[in-house]
């Protein structure tokens, strides 16, 4: 941050100094640069030396070696401008005194038009300073032409040239205001000089016209919900309908956590992610009906095995998606109900559809975290309805060679099924206890919410006693 400094003339003070004496300008750069009552320098002010001396070893206004300091360019130096840092504890001020030209300040900058409008000589000073060297070297590109401007900023850091724009908007040099706007126009930004142009940018007040161009990069209209949901539609089936597994998998990634950042404000809505599921489901359903006519002679076994894990992947993301914003409620019903996709499931190879019963283990570990809230109708028919799948499929999704929790799916399903009435678990329970018996590791091990139920059921034997009864009467006057 820049910090304006006070601004001193002899000629505008109510006690008017006597002009400076230009006849002895400094004989070297580090003549010109001073630091008050601190007879030895700190680094950091050293430091500050060697930058300025550098900034200043190309200014046009510099005089001339071995020429009684005439600068055979631009003549004597008419003002004598100091910039000074502000003093610190221990340490004076860092002072960088120039002779520079009244026409020159006059002509560039309105602030200096019409604090300078008087001839002869000046005095001025700016004074505490955040940066010393920015002003020097804003007074540097004071007398450079457009095309100048535009080669000194070439290779400057962002936040040199935000700090040089500051400077150039506070003494009213448009020239250099809008060099640095195109500069930071042209040139590309970290995720961290965005914010910090945009913060700078909002503190300066420039008229609107002159940084639509550099904002146009980060701002736009304000989103509106049908647009938000429109580029959402767009980018979700062209990764469902993706040909590259590994870059499907990227950009569902990629658009999963990007909603993840800031889901408040993108406000996609329930009927376009509903739409997806509905469609995936369509898919998915086309795909099944296709595998149950396969011919085992041909040879594109591979391919729809493909397609159908392509579309319950796609199924999962989009619930993902919706158990994030907390709308999965609807899908569970949506799911629970899908009684000729589980009668098509049936009917073809285990090796075709395991991935399928991944959607129903994915609800069921949400359903057992509390992230999915539905009734224990839904609950129960989700569970009559796909449970047996998701038996029959176990063994083949834990040997499909993608990352399957078995811990998290099983204490899903003891959990789910815990929900339920009593009767309810019974039902379930007995119904796992001989496939576990027959089939062992092949099947989830949910022996967990097994006792559970074995304890509510025969042990503890909770009972529920009869509500308070309250009778109201009227009292006889």
């Amino acid at each position: 941050m820049i910090k304006q400094g006070f601004i001193s003339d002899p000629f505008l003070s109510p006690h008017s100094l006597s002009p400076p004496n230009f006849h002895s300008p400094p004989t070297t750069l580090y003549d010109m640069m001073s630091i008050e009552h601190k007879p030895h320098s700190s680094e950091a002010h050293k430091k500050l030396q060697e930058t300025i001396s550098g900034i200043l070893s190309e200014a046009p206004f510099v005089n001339d070696d071995n020429d009684n300091g005439y600068n055979h360019q631009w003549g004597m130096g008419d003002v004598r401008l100091t910039v000074a840092t502000k003093p610190e504890a221990g340490e004076g001020a860092f002072r960088v005194s120039m002779d520079v030209h009244r026409r020159v300040l006059a002509s560039k900058s309105r602030f200096f038009a019409e604090k300078l409008h008087r001839s002869g000589a000046h005095s001025v000073e700016i004074l505490d300073c955040d940066d010393v060297a920015a002003y020097v070297e804003a007074m540097v590109l004071m007398y450079c032409d457009d095309n100048e401007l535009k080669t000194k900023l070439v290779c400057m850091e962002v936040p040199k040239i935000l700090t040089l724009l500051k400077i150039c908007s506070t003494i009213m040099f448009d020239d250099g205001v809008r060099a640095c706007l195109e500069y930071l126009e042209s040139v590309p930004w970290s995720e961290e000089e965005e914010e910090s142009v945009v913060s700078h940018l909002n503190q300066l007040h420039l008229d609107r016209s002159r940084t639509d161009d550099v904002l146009q990069r980060v701002t736009s209209e304000p989103s509106t919900s049908s647009r938000v949901d429109e580029i959402f539609l767009k980018l979700s089936l062209g990764i469902m309908q993706g040909k590259d597994d590994k870059a499907r998998k990227e950009m569902k990634s990629l658009i999963s956590r990007l909603l993840k950042e800031d889901h408040n404000r993108l406000d996609i809505s329930r009927d376009t992610l509903y739409h997806l599921c509905h469609r995936c489901l369509s898919s998915l359903i086309l795909c099944l009906s296709g595998a149950t006519c396969l011919d085992e002679n041909k040879q594109d076994r591979g391919t729809l095995m493909a397609e159908i894990a392509r579309e319950a992947d796609n199924i999962m993301w989009v619930v993902d998606i919706l158990i994030d914003r907390k709308m999965g409620d609807e899908f569970a019903k949506l799911w629970s109900d899908q009684k000729e996709l589980v009668v098509l499931h049936s009917k073809i190879p285990i090796m075709y559809r395991h991935e399928i019963s991944k959607i129903t283990a994915q609800l069921c570990v949400c359903i057992g975290k509390g992230l999915v809230l539905v009734p224990k109708e839904i609950r129960f028919g989700l569970l009559s309805t796909w449970l047996d799948a998701l038996y029959d499929d176990f063994r083949w999704m834990r040997m499909s060679g993608k990352q399957v929790d078995k811990r998290l799916i099983e204490e899903g399903l003891c959990q789910t099924i815990l929900t339920l009435p009593l009767p309810q678990q019974q039902y379930i329970l007995l119904n796992w206890f001989d496939r576990f018996l027959n089939r062992g590791d092949d099947c989830p091990n949910i022996q967990k919410a097994f006792e559970i139920w074995w304890r509510r059921a025969f042990v503890r034997q909770y009972v529920v006693e009869s509500q308070l009864q309250i009778t109201v009467s009227d009292m006889a006057n």
